[in-house]
Formats: structure tokens, C-alpha cells, sequence
């Protein structure tokens, strides 16, 4: 059973039409609502992160979602489970790089309790006023596909710290920027300010958390339109060059937190392809070589948090 089975399920079980997006808009509220948790030696571990990086990216991962609605992020709740063994210098630094990820929005409440090891639960409230809200169901066809963020680093900067390349492959400038984008991620939030403020009409936009084509294919999934992009043309450090078969780190490797959405007006945005009739995902190659993405090689290429 994978993950979007479960989010399927539950749906169908809840029969609510906020259930979709990465965040429920509560129009009657002017509000947009999300929650994401953190695991232990799942999302992050104690051997890389210091609590610092641990409450900063909990924070930021929700924040982005905030942004990826087109909202303006204002409050958060966080709810933290620790060992009895944690020490106060641990919540301490947790809640210092927690206030620093939120960036103005404010902490207002939450919970803390005891377990075996540390989980992280952050409910975060944006407000809408004033702005256009998206939705992986508004995109059409003509529209731009425009993106912010560079794409790939948060991968490499995970695998170089599970040791996975030569530790020549990159010099120390490189490492450390590739490792502080996986820990400690930008939330993109001019782009998403810029494209809420500025788009006429109904429009699609989701953070990169889960990879880049997943967000692609799933905003082709819901509006029922084929996402065709141009690889090359996908901001990336050009560090990983280095890395074989970068392009697959480019899309699948998750947790780089910038935004893709569609746009009829992209001044001032990063293009990188074109919404058109059809379904799923198609990436064209500087070599003229074209590869529509299947939904089973997404599903093989994406991390899954129940895979045995």
C-alpha cells in the first residue's frame, strides 16, 4: 500500500472537498491550513541534524506548503514528542531554529510529551487576503509552467552525508551548500507572493517536497492537462553536474522545497515548459530526445515512506 493509496482512501472515507492539495483553503475563513510530521530516523537523524536544523526544517516544510497555496503564512502550532533523556539545551536550540524557519509568522501554541524518540507535528495558518489561491486542479492549457528554487541539491547533500559519493567529488564550498540545502531548506516565499498577486486567472502551484516530477504529474494528474517541460531548463547548482545521471537528482530526489505552478502572465518567472492537451508528464532533452514519465517509473523513483 503506498502513501497516495492511503490519502485515497481517506478521502473517500471523509467525503471532504478540501481534501486534495497540500493545503485545505477555508474560503469562509479567508484562511489556508496544513500539517506535516517528522520522524525520528525517518525525515531526519540526530547524527547529521543539530536540534537547531531539526526545528528550523520542521517549520520550514510546513511554511512551504503555506506558500504553495498562495497564501501569506501567519501562524503555527508545533507539537513535540521527546525521549526523557532530552535535555533543556535541546528544546532550547529546537525552538530558536522553529522561530527562525517562520520567518515573521508566529509560533502561537502546541504540545509536548514524551516517547521513545523524537516526533515533530507543526500545523501552520496562512491567510488569503488579498491574494489568489491555487490549486493542483486549476491548471490549463496555454499556461507556462514557471518554478523557483535550485532542484537536486537537498538529494545530494543527503546522500553526502550517508557517505554515498567519494568524498573528492565535491570540494568543501560545494559540500557544505549541498548539505545545508537538505537541512535547512529556503522557503520560497517572493515567488509565491509574486505569483498570488499577480495571476488574473485560476492557476496550479506545489512545493517540490516529494520531487519535482511528482509535483508535475500531479498537477497533470488533477487538471487532467500534459505537463511538457524542458530539463535544461530547471535551475540546479551546478555542483551535482558531477554526479552521474544528475538529471534523475534533478527530478526525483525531493526535499528541495521550491514551488513549480502554471501561469498565463510568467514575467519575472523561470520557465521551463508549457501546459498542453493530454495527460501526465513529458520531459524533452537537450539531445531533441523526448520521455513521457509513466506513473510506475514515478512510483519506483519516488521515496516511499511504506515501501518494504
Amino acid at each position: 500500500m503506498k502513501e497516495k493509496d492511503f490519502i485515497n482512501n481517506i478521502k473517500a472515507i471523509l467525503n471532504s472537498s478540501y481534501i486534495g492539495d497540500d493545503c485545505a483553503y477555508l474560503k469562509e475563513l479567508n484562511i489556508t491550513v496544513t500539517q506535516d510530521s517528522l520522524v525520528e530516523d525517518v525525515h531526519f537523524s540526530r547524527n547529521f541534524a543539530t536540534p537547531y536544523q531539526i526545528g528550523f526544517k520542521s517549520v520550514a516544510v510546513n511554511i512551504s506548503d503555506i506558500c504553495a497555496s498562495g497564501a501569506e503564512p501567519k501562524y503555527l502550532t508545533v507539537a513535540l514528542s521527546i525521549p526523557k533523556s532530552t535535555d533543556n539545551k535541546f528544546i532550547e536550540e529546537f525552538y530558536k531554529g522553529a522561530k527562525a524557519a517562520a520567518n515573521g509568522a508566529e509560533i502561537v501554541g502546541g504540545d509536548i510529551t514524551g516517547a521513545d524518540k523524537i516526533y515533530i507535528s507543526v500545523c501552520a495558518i496562512g491567510t488569503t487576503n488579498g491574494r489568489k489561491i491555487s490549486s493542483r486542479a486549476c491548471a490549463k492549457i496555454g499556461q507556462k509552467i514557471v518554478i523557483s528554487g535550485l532542484h537536486g541539491s537537498s538529494g545530494a547533500g543527503l546522500n553526502i552525508l550517508s557517505g554515498k559519493y567519494p568524498k573528492t567529488l565535491f570540494n568543501s564550498r560545494e559540500r557544505e551548500r549541498l548539505i545545508e540545502a537538505h537541512l535547512m531548506p529556503k522557503v520560497q516565499y517572493d515567488f509565491s507572493k509574486q505569483i498570488a498577486l499577480s495571476q488574473k486567472s485560476d492557476y496550479a502551484m506545489m512545493d517540490t517536497s516529494d520531487g519535482l516530477a511528482d509535483a508535475l504529474y500531479s498537477i497533470s494528474d488533477a487538471s487532467d492537462v500534459l505537463m511538457e517541460i524542458d530539463i535544461d531548463k530547471i535551475p540546479h547548482d551546478k555542483a551535482i553536474e558531477k554526479i552521474g545521471n544528475y538529471e534523475n537528482l534533478i527530478l526525483y530526489g525531493g526535499e528541495d522545497y521550491g514551488l513549480i505552478g502554471t501561469a498565463d502572465e510568467p514575467e519575472n518567472f523561470t520557465v521551463i515548459g508549457e501546459v498542453k492537451k493530454g495527460n501526465g508528464l513529458k520531459i524533452n532533452y537537450p539531445n531533441h530526445n523526448s520521455k513521457i514519465i509513466t506513473k510506475k517509473e514515478l512510483e519506483n523513483n519516488l521515496y516511499n515512506h511504506f515501501k518494504e
